[in-house]
């Protein structure tokens, strides 16, 4: 019994779209996915992609995703690694792939020459709170997350 974390390619489009469903039902937020395998193609395989993406395996099996790309820190003068999507299948929990997954991305990071490693984690997410606290991560709460998105995005850009 093995778990094997791999590049994610092109083929595993419509994989990654059940990870990210799956995702958004556990955050009751099925509604919110707005994409389909075409545009996982496009986004995360295109010529034009910056982000990436892990597939991660338990004796061959898909059991989890990450979704990562880099930001970049003027404090530090460093680029960042930021984890947008981390996800394993609730059956497969507790037997270290999501650490696996997350041990990764940190070893990624660090060879990268980051300066930071980030993700977010909905304040209602205790398993996922005290999951993430048992290694050392720790809440940031210095600043509060801004978005535009849908028609305020579209309304701001046109002025």
């Amino acid at each position: 019994m093995t778990l094997n974390i791999r590049p994610a390619s092109a083929a595993d489009a419509a994989l990654i779209l059940r990870f990210i469903t799956d995702l958004a039902i556990y955050d009751d937020a099925e509604h919110e996915v707005k994409t389909d395998v075409a545009g996982i193609q496009a986004s995360l395989f295109g010529p034009d992609s910056n982000a990436h993406a892990l597939i991660c395996e338990y004796d061959g099996q898909p059991i989890g995703y990450a979704v990562y790309f880099f930001n970049y820190s003027t404090w530090l003068g460093k680029h960042g690694l930021y984890l947008e999507d981390l996800y394993v299948s609730p059956e497969k929990r507790g037997m270290g792939a999501g650490k696996a997954l997350l041990r990764h991305l940190a070893q990624l990071a660090v060879a990268k020459g980051c300066g930071r490693f980030e993700w977010i984690v909905l304040d209602w997410n205790q398993p996922a709170i005290e999951f993430y606290q048992s290694f050392g991560a720790r809440p940031q709460d210095e600043s509060t997350i801004y978005r535009l998105t849908g028609q305020a995005l579209l309304d701001f850009a046109q002025g």
